[in-house]
C-alpha cells in the first residue's frame, strides 16, 4: 500500500517519478532547518526542493525561495542572505489554523466581547 501511495501521490514528500530523476540527474544543494532538501541538475538549469512531510510552497524561506526562482546563483548554504533587524523569522502560511492573523472586529474570535451599547434579545 505504502509503494501504491508513493507511486500516485506528490502531497506526502515524492512521487516515485521525482525520486528516479533526483537520483539520476540530482545534485543536492542544500537542506533548511524545517528538513527540506534543495537539488538542481547538474548542469544548473533545473532547481526543485523534496519537502520533509507536506508539500506547501510557504514552508520554503526568502533564502532559498530566491535561489529556487534564480533570484540569486549561490544557494543559502555557500552565500548567506543578510537579515535586516527589523525582519522577523520565516513562517509558514497561518490560513485555516489557530494561530490565522484574525482583525479587529471579525466573526471568528474564540471569546466574545463583553459590549455596554447592546442588549441581545431573549425570547419570552
Amino acid at each position: 500500500m505504502k509503494f501504491l501511495l508513493r507511486l500516485l501521490t506528490w502531497w506526502n514528500s515524492q512521487t516515485l517519478g521525482t525520486q528516479i530523476f533526483t537520483a539520476r540527474k540530482g545534485v543536492k544543494v542544500g537542506e533548511d532547518e524545517q528538513g527540506n532538501i534543495y537539488y538542481q541538475t547538474r548542469d544548473g538549469k533545473r532547481r526543485w526542493v523534496i519537502y520533509n512531510g507536506e508539500c506547501q510552497a510557504s514552508r520554503i524561506s526568502p533564502d532559498w525561495h530566491g535561489w529556487m526562482h534564480f533570484t540569486w546563483d549561490e544557494p543559502p548554504t555557500k552565500v548567506a542572505l543578510v537579515h535586516k533587524a527589523w525582519e522577523l523569522p520565516h513562517k509558514q502560511n497561518q490560513t485555516g489554523t489557530t494561530a490565522a492573523y484574525l482583525p479587529t472586529g471579525t466573526l471568528r474570535k474564540t471569546a466574545p466581547v463583553a459590549r455596554s451599547d447592546y442588549e441581545a434579545w431573549q425570547p419570552e
